[in-house]
């Protein structure tokens, strides 16, 4: 393990699930240093390189046969100091009602024109990256890597005529919670942290993207059949 984020190289090889893959995202942060994923967990969406590809993949590297994925980038904005610690998420920021405690008020807008006000048990902003995971369970769309978009999904709305919603991802997206505990959680990448009700969270694309190694021959759709045995008829 690297102490601190002082290191340079020329490739970072994350050896593990989904979650060591977004640790090592979020410590090689804005040094542009591509990122390879060898998938020792279970389902391996971003790290998707199975242990006994991974010789052959390590000779396709070497023989530069590989190609590299730019990945955007939520980045949070608010008055928390332990969220301002590392406020940027490769997969999603979720707002999210604390416990056992009665669902949220989400006011949110965009470019500061509101959008509504999801009464819910939480709310994801998702990347096109994290469309596949905790979005995705939450009812939300499988978003293509590079479309350019955030998807914002409401988790257990009160009410049925709520559904996801993909805009643009140079938009800016503003969220106040109410709260009948007064508090709330906001998870980035799965690290969560109490936030008190009058903290108003800026969520907008960050100003840098995560490089992702992938075979060459690596086709999206692949991997959406074969991980999440997407479109397969089980009857």
């Amino acid at each position: 393990m690297f102490d601190g984020d002082d290191f340079r190289a020329d490739m970072v090889i994350s050896i593990g699930g989904d979650g060591t893959f977004l640790k090592a995202a979020s410590r090689v942060g804005k040094k542009n240093i591509p990122i390879l994923g060898i998938n020792t967990g279970r389902l391996g969406f971003l790290a998707d390189i199975s242990p006994e590809e991974m010789e052959e993949t390590i000779d396709e590297i070497y023989n530069n046969h590989y190609k590299v994925e730019e990945r955007s980038v939520l980045q949070l904005k608010c008055d928390d100091e332990k969220l301002m610690e590392y406020p940027y998420a490769l997969n999603e920021i979720a707002v999210l009602k604390r416990d056992s405690s009665s669902m949220i008020s989400i006011h949110t807008a965009i470019n500061g024109a509101h959008l509504t006000t999801y009464q819910a048990d939480g709310l994801v902003i998702a990347t096109p990256t994290g469309s596949t995971a905790y979005s995705l369970s939450v009812g939300g769309p499988v978003i293509v890597p590079h479309s350019k978009t955030i998807a914002i999904t409401p988790v257990a709305p009160h009410s049925l005529n709520v559904r996801p919603i993909v805009i643009c991802d140079d938009w800016e997206i503003t969220l106040d919670v109410e709260s009948r505990s007064h508090n709330f959680l906001v998870a980035v990448d799965g690290r969560s942290e109490s936030c008190k009700e009058t903290t108003r969270l800026t969520i907008s694309r960050a100003d840098y993207s995560i490089k992702v190694v992938k075979r060459f021959n690596h086709i999206f759709f692949d991997t959406l059949r074969n991980k999440m045995m997407w479109g397969a008829d089980v009857r």
